[in-house]
C-alpha cells in the first residue's frame, strides 16, 4: 500500500489492471486497507490481502502519521507471506519517511526496515532501468559525510552482495562489476585524491576473485553506451553518482531493488507525489517494471 495519502495504492491499481492481475505465473495481491484501494475502482475480492486498517481516513496529499502502524502493518504482512513461500516477491508502493518518524517508526527507510525484518547482515539498494543497474555505496548521507564512509570493508562487502545477485536474481552466469573513483578522473592517480588508490583499488582487486570487476572507473566516463556495454552493475560512491544516468536514461521506468535479502523486493523508483495525488495524473510505467523486475527474479531465484 505505501503511504495511503501518496500515489502508491493508485499505481498499484493501475499496475494491477494493466496486468490482468497476474505477472507470468504470479497472481498479484493488494496488500494494504482495501479501502485505500477501492478508492481507485472496484477490485475482486481474491486480488486483496487486508492488514490494519487505517485509523483515520487518507486524504490525497496530506500523510498522517496517524496511519503509520496501518502503512508499516501492510509491509509486516507481505514479508511474513513471503517467508512462509506463499508469495513469491514483495514489491512496495512509496511511503513518507517524514510522517512515518512522527508516527514513532524508527528506520530510515523501506531498506533499512526489511532487512531488520528479514534478518539480513546488510540490504543493499540496487536501482534499475533503461539497461542499467547501479548501486550507491553511501545512500542517504550528507556529500560532505561521503569520504569517511567509504572503506574497503564497505566496498568489498557491497561487491559481493551485488555479484551475488546478479547470479542468482538476474540469471548471469560471469558477473561484470564496474566500480567508480570518487574523485574527478578516478584521482589522477592521487593528484586529485587519494581514495582511488588508498581504498577503491584495493577493494577492487580483492572482489575480483568473485567476478570481473573494471575500476576504479571516472564516473564522468562509465556511463555512455559503450562503457555500459562492459558491465552488469556499476558500483559508485555516492548517491547522486549513481541516480542521475539512472534516471537520465529510465525515469519513469526505473525500479529499487533490495539486495542482500532473502527474499525478493522490489518498488518503483519514485516518491509518494504528493502534489498529485488524488488527481488521476500518477504515470504507474514504474510500478508496472517493478512487478516485472520481481517476478523475473522470483523466477530466477527458482530456476
Amino acid at each position: 500500500m505505501g503511504e495511503p495519502a501518496g500515489i502508491g495504492p493508485e499505481v498499484a491499481v493501475a499496475a494491477f489492471r494493466a496486468l490482468d492481475g497476474k505477472c507470468g505465473r504470479h497472481p498479484l495481491k493488494l496488500v494494504g486497507d482495501a479501502g485505500v484501494f477501492r478508492r481507485h475502482g472496484a477490485l475482486p475480492a481474491a486480488a486483496l490481502m487486508e492488514s490494519h486498517a487505517l485509523l483515520q481516513p487518507a486524504e490525497p496529499g496530506k500523510p498522517d502519521p496517524v496511519n503509520t502502524e496501518a502503512v508499516i502493518d501492510a509491509i509486516d504482512v507481505a514479508v511474513k507471506y513471503c517467508q512462509t513461500g506463499a508469495g513469491a516477491a514483495v514489491v512496495t508502493a512509496p511511503i513518507h519517511k517524514a510522517s512515518l518518524l512522527k508516527g514513532g517508526f524508527g528506520y530510515a527507510g523501506h531498506t533499512e526496515y526489511l532487512g531488520m525484518l528479514a534478518g539480513a547482515d546488510r540490504a543493499v539498494m540496487m536501482l534499475a532501468g533503461g539497461g542499467l543497474r547501479v548501486v550507491p555505496l553511501t545512500v542517504h548521507v550528507p556529500l560532505s559525510s561521503v569520504p569517511a564512509k567509504i572503506t574497503k570493508p564497505a566496498i568489498v562487502e557491497t561487491g559481493e552482495i551485488v555479484l551475488h545477485a546478479l547470479r542468482h536474481d538476474f540469471g548471469i552466469a560471469r558477473p561484470r562489476l564496474a566500480v567508480s573513483g570518487l574523485n574527478p578522473h578516478a584521482g589522477e592517480e592521487g593528484e586529485l585524491g587519494p581514495e582511488e588508490r588508498e581504498t577503491i583499488a584495493p577493494a577492487c582487486e580483492a572482489l575480483r576473485g568473485g567476478g570481473i570487476v573494471l575500476g576504479p572507473l571516472p564516473a564522468d566516463t562509465m556511463f555512455h553506451a559503450e562503457s555500459r556495454a562492459r558491465y552488469d552493475a556499476a558500483l559508485c560512491m555516492y548517491h547522486d553518482q549513481a541516480l542521475i544516468p539512472l534516471k537520465t536514461l529510465a525515469f519513469w521506468e526505473g525500479v529499487n531493488v533490495t539486495l542482500g535479502l532473502p527474499i525478493v523486493r522490489t518498488s518503483p523508483d519514485h516518491g509518494t507525489a504528493l502534489d498529485i495525488a488524488g488527481t488521476g495524473r500518477a504515470d504507474a510505467r514504474s510500478m508496472i517494471a517493478a512487478i516485472r523486475t520481481a517476478a523475473d527474479m522470483a523466477d530466477a531465484r527458482n530456476r
